[in-house]
């Protein structure tokens, strides 16, 4: 259950979470109904047939958002629409007014809604309480929000908000990529994107390329900056940093993951708690670092 992808938040390590797990009781996934189009709530960790809402290991919580959307492609609705319009049109030799469209294509929907197919997704997240933060595994900040939308309905007050760093993450990684000292720790990856800051500029991007070289040098001298920069944290992570402070292509390298395989168990509960912990304690080191390069905000409570 390694995450991909890290969109983190932060909020005040002040904040409570003894009513968490009845919250998380009363958010349950309920199936989407009939006439809906989609349903979020809480599912277990585990799977969907685990009871279990939350799973903890010391400081850190893993929760899970479950979904349930109906797909109905507008395309189908359109064509049925404009079948049933022609039909009209025919009979009685107008065409018919917007009202009348809106009417139909209403019906439409409704008639169809409950026969669509239904297709269920999950979202993972992370909340560490030690250092005030939830990192949820998606690169998108609207299904990020979504997430964190989901928690503060458990816990009737969540005041987390999106990353923010008091240094334009822009300007570090540019400086980074043109040879400033890295945080200790911290070494160039083998991929890139290079942004021209006028609008319309021209964008760069580079992969499985050896960083300092002259080729990227002259990107550099042409006044081009970096907006994605890959990086290693020792031999135990390997990740894409954006300008947007989002975290992607989070990887354990084997440095990590040898110290999973060295615990030996059959247990897939087992496993999965280990791999938690293991990734969990990953997370926060990387936090971290991030947090004093970047001289990330906090939020005040």
């Amino acid at each position: 259950m390694f995450f991909r992808n890290l969109t983190l938040f932060r909020f005040p390590t002040s904040q409570k979470f003894d009513d968490l797990d009845s919250g998380l009781d009363e958010c349950q996934l309920k199936p989407v109904g009939p006439l809906e189009l989609s349903s979020r709530g809480f599912i277990s960790p585990f799977g969907r047939n685990a009871e279990a809402l939350s799973h903890s290991i010391h400081d850190a919580t893993w929760l899970t958002v479950g979904g349930e959307d109906r797909l109905l492609p507008g395309s189908v609705v359109n064509d049925m629409l404009a079948k049933k319009l022609a039909e009209i049109e025919e009979k009685e030799g107008r065409k018919p007014g917007g009202r009348t469209r809106k009417r139909i294509k209403d019906e439409l929907i409704t008639d169809l809604l409950p026969r669509a197919f239904i297709k269920p997704s999950r979202t993972d997240a992370l909340i560490d309480r030690s250092h005030g933060i939830v990192v949820v595994d998606t690169s998108s900040r609207k299904s990020a929000e979504n997430v964190v939308s989901e928690i503060r309905r458990a816990l009737g007050s969540f005041p987390a908000l999106p990353l923010n760093a008091e240094v334009a993450p822009r300007t570090i990684l540019t400086g980074w990529l043109a040879g400033e000292p890295l945080p200790e720790g911290l070494s160039l990856g083998d991929e890139c994107e290079l942004r021209d800051p006028v609008d319309q500029g021209a964008v760069v991007k580079v992969q499985r390329m050896e960083l300092q070289s002259d080729e990227i040098n002259k990107h550099l001298e042409s006044g081009k900056q970096v907006t994605r920069l890959a990086l290693n944290l020792d031999d135990h992570l390997s990740f894409v940093l954006g300008e947007d402070l989002v975290v992607r292509k989070f990887k354990l390298l084997e440095g990590a993951v040898d110290e999973l395989e060295s615990t030996d168990t059959d247990d897939m509960r087992a496993e999965l708690d280990a791999r938690f912990a293991l990734m969990s304690g990953e997370v926060k080191r990387l936090f971290t670092v991030l947090e004093a390069a970047l001289k990330l905000s906090k939020v005040e409570a």
